[in-house]
C-alpha cells in the first residue's frame, strides 16, 4: 500500500459530495448564474406580474385607505383589540426564522450541505422581516407619530416607554433585520464580483460592481471575510432565540387566560422555526423544478429539510400537550375555559382540531421515507403547515380575547375586507421581492457550493484521484 492510499478512509466511511453536479466548475458557474445572465423565463412573468400588482396596487391603496381613515375598517374592536395585524405580524416573524437558522447555526456546526439552500433561505428572512415590520408600524393607529417610537431624544424630553411590548417588538425586529441584512449581504460579495467580470454591459458591470465593495478574491480577502462571516453567523444564531421569545413576552406579561405562560417564549421560538421550515419547502421546491437546479439541491437536501420540520413538529406536539396539562393542572377555570373553548368553542374547527391535526400530526407523515422523497407531497404538506401555523397566531390571540372575563363583552371576531386585502399585499410584497432576487441574484451561493461537489473531493474520480491514486 502506498503512502496516498493510506490516506484514502475506508469505503464504508466515504459519504459521497454534498452537491453530485458533474460537468466542471465552469459549467457550474454557468449553470448558477444562468438566471442572473440569460433571459427571464415565462414561468417568471406569470408569477411576478400578480405578486408586483399586489405589493405596487393593492397594499398601498389598503395603507392609504387605513391611514386617513383610521383603523376602524380594520375588525378590531372590543374585546379582540388585536386582530390580524398581530396575527401576521407574528407569522411573518416565524417564516423569516428558518432562513437563519438554516444558514447560521449550520455554519456553525459545519454542516455543508446547507450551501446549497442557504441563500435562498437567508433572502426568505430578510423579505419577510420587512413584511413583519410593517404591521407594528400601522397597527398604532397614528401612522405620522410612529417615529416616536425610536428612542430620539425630543424637546420635550418625552421618550418611549420601554416597558411597553411595543417597544420590545420595535427593537427586536429592526435588531434582526439589520443583521439578517448584514448576514445575506455578506454572503453575496463573492457571487456580486463574480457578476461583475462577467457581465456584458456597462450598466450591469457598475451596478454589480457598486456592491461588490472591490472585491478581488485575494487570500486576505478570503481571511477576513471568513472571519466577519463567522462573527455574523453567531450574532444572527442568537437573534433567532431572542427575536421569537420577545415575540412571545408580548402575551406571556399579560394576566390574560391563555396568554399568560411560561411557555411562550420557547413556544413562539419553536412555532417560528417550524412555520419556517415549511416555507422553506414551499420555494424550494417549485425553483429547484423551474431553475434545473436538481443536481445542486437533492433530494438529499430535501429529505434533511423534512427531517428537521419532522423534529419541529414533535416539538410543537410536546406544547400543545403541556399547555392543555397545564390548564387542567393548575385548577385555574379560566384557563379550562379559555383552553376548553378552543376544542369546542366558536372557533374549534381551525382554532382547534385542524391547527393540532397539520401542526402536531400531519409532519408524522415525514417519519414515512417515501413520503420525503415525494416533491409534491412533500409541497402539499409545507403549504398546510404554514397554514396551519397562520391558524395557530389566530387561535392564541383571537381565542383568548373574543371571551373575556365578562359575559356581557363577548364578540367573535370577523376580519373586514381590509384585513384581507391588505394581508394579500404583504404576500405580493414578499413574492415580488423573491421573485427580484432569483432573477438578479445567483439563488445559490457559487462560491461556497464547489466546495461540496464532486471536484472538491480528492478522493472522487472527478476530484483527481482514482482508487485513491493521484
Amino acid at each position: 500500500m502506498t503512502r496516498l492510499e493510506a490516506l484514502v478512509p475506508p469505503k464504508e466511511l466515504r459519504r459521497g459530495p454534498q452537491a453530485p453536479y458533474q460537468r466542471g466548475l465552469g459549467g457550474l458557474t454557468d449553470h448558477l448564474t444562468a438566471m442572473a445572465e440569460g433571459k427571464t423565463p415565462l414561468w417568471w412573468w406569470i408569477l411576478f406580474i400578480p405578486a408586483a400588482f399586489c405589493a405596487a396596487v393593492v397594499l398601498p391603496a389598503m395603507l392609504a385607505y387605513l391611514i386617513s381613515t383610521g383603523v376602524g375598517v380594520w375588525g378590531n374592536n372590543v374585546p379582540v383589540a388585536w386582530g390580524w395585524d398581530i396575527i401576521n405580524f407574528v407569522w411573518w416573524v416565524g417564516v423569516a426564522h428558518a432562513g437563519t437558522l438554516i444558514s447560521a447555526m449550520l455554519f456553525l456546526t459545519r454542516q455543508h450541505w446547507r450551501t446549497a439552500i442557504g441563500r435562498a433561505a437567508e433572502a426568505m428572512t430578510v423579505f419577510a422581516v420587512l413584511c413583519a415590520g410593517l404591521y407594528p408600524a400601522v397597527h398604532v393607529g397614528r401612522v405620522w407619530f410612529a417615529w416616536w417610537l425610536f428612542p430620539i431624544p425630543l424637546t420635550t424630553d418625552m421618550w418611549p416607554q420601554f416597558r411597553s411590548p411595543l417597544m420590545w417588538d420595535v427593537f427586536a425586529v429592526n435588531t434582526y433585520l439589520i443583521v439578517s441584512s448584514l448576514f445575506w449581504y455578506m454572503g453575496l460579495i463573492p457571487d456580486l464580483a463574480l457578476l461583475r467580470d462577467r457581465a456584458t454591459s456597462r450598466v450591469r458591470k457598475f451596478i454589480y460592481g457598486l456592491f461588490a465593495l472591490g472585491w478581488t478574491g485575494s487570500a486576505r480577502q478570503w481571511h477576513h471575510y471568513e472571519k466577519a462571516y463567522l462573527v455574523l453567523s453567531g450574532l444572527a444564531t442568537l437573534l433567532v432565540f431572542t427575536v421569537s421569545s420577545i415575540v412571545g413576552m408580548d402575551f406571556a406579561t399579560s394576566q390574560l387566560a391563555g396568554w399568560h405562560e411560561t411557555i411562550f417564549p420557547f413556544y413562539f421560538v419553536a412555532g417560528a422555526v417550524f412555520c419556517g421550515f415549511g416555507m422553506v419547502l414551499v420555494l424550494l421546491i417549485p425553483l429547484r423544478k423551474w431553475c434545473h437546479l436538481e443536481d445542486i439541491i437533492t433530494l438529499r437536501h430535501i429529505d434533511r429539510v423534512c427531517k428537521m420540520t419532522l423534529m419541529m413538529g414533535c416539538i410543537m406536539g410536546y406544547i400543545y400537550v403541556m399547555e392543555y396539562f397545564i390548564a387542567w393542572y393548575s385548577g385555574s377555570p379560566y384557563d379550562a375555559w379559555v383552553f376548553g373553548h378552543r376544542l369546542f368553542g366558536h372557533y374549534y374547527w381551525f382554532g382547534g382540531w385542524i391547527m393540532i391535526g397539520v401542526n402536531a400530526l400531519l409532519p408524522q407523515l415525514f417519519w414515512i421515507k417515501k413520503v420525503r422523497q415525494n416533491l409534491k407531497l412533500i409541497f402539499v404538506i409545507a403549504v398546510l403547515i404554514n397554514i396551519g401555523m397562520w391558524f395557530e397566531r389566530f387561535t392564541i390571540i383571537v381565542g383568548s380575547l373574543y371571551q373575556d372575563f365578562l359575559p356581557s363583552s363577548w364578540h367573535p371576531f370577523y376580519p373586514t375586507w381590509v384585513d384581507v386585502c391588505t394581508f394579500i399585499g404583504t404576500l405580493g410584497v414578499f413574492f415580488t421581492m423573491y421573485l427580484l432576487f432569483v432573477r438578479f441574484l445567483p439563488m445559490i451561493a457559487v462560491s461556497e457550493v464547489k466546495a461540496i461537489t464532486p471536484q472538491a473531493d480528492p478522493h472522487h474520480p472527478l476530484g483527481g484521484a482514482k482508487g485513491g491514486r493521484p
